[in-house]
C-alpha cells in the first residue's frame, strides 16, 4: 500500500511517478508532506511546476524537513512560488492509519 488515496488511474506517467515517489520519501513526516501535497495539487500542476516540484523533491529529506519546518533558513534557490506553496501546506497528521504506508 502506498498511502496515496487519490487514484492515479486518471494521471499521466509523470505525475503516477511524482506521486509514488512522494508517498516514498524514507521520511514519515515527508511522506506527508510531499505524499498530501501532491494528492491535492498533482493532477493542476503545469509541466514547469513539475519540473521545479522534482528538483525539490531531489533534495536531501533532512534538509527539506528543516527548511519546511523553519528550523534552517530557506536556500535562496527554493524561494519560489512552488517552494512556498509546499511550506504553507499543513498536511493533516491525522491522517487514517490505514492510508499510511505500511514501511513508514
Amino acid at each position: 500500500m502506498t498511502g496515496v488515496s487519490l487514484s492515479s488511474a486518471d494521471l499521466d506517467p509523470r505525475r503516477r511517478r511524482i506521486l509514488f515517489r512522494c508517498w516514498h520519501r524514507g521520511i514519515r513526516e515527508m511522506d506527508l508532506v510531499f505524499g498530501q501535497f501532491a494528492e491535492k495539487e498533482i493532477a493542476t500542476l503545469s509541466e514547469a511546476e513539475l519540473d521545479e516540484f522534482e528538483t525539490i523533491m531531489a533534495e536531501e529529506d533532512n534538509d527539506l524537513v528543516r527548511w519546511i519546518m523553519g528550523t534552517w533558513p530557506v536556500p535562496e534557490r527554493f524561494l519560489t512560488p512552488m517552494f512556498e506553496r509546499l511550506c504553507a501546506y499543513k498536511p493533516d497528521f491525522e491522517y487514517p492509519a490505514e492510508a499510511l504506508p505500511r514501511n513508514a
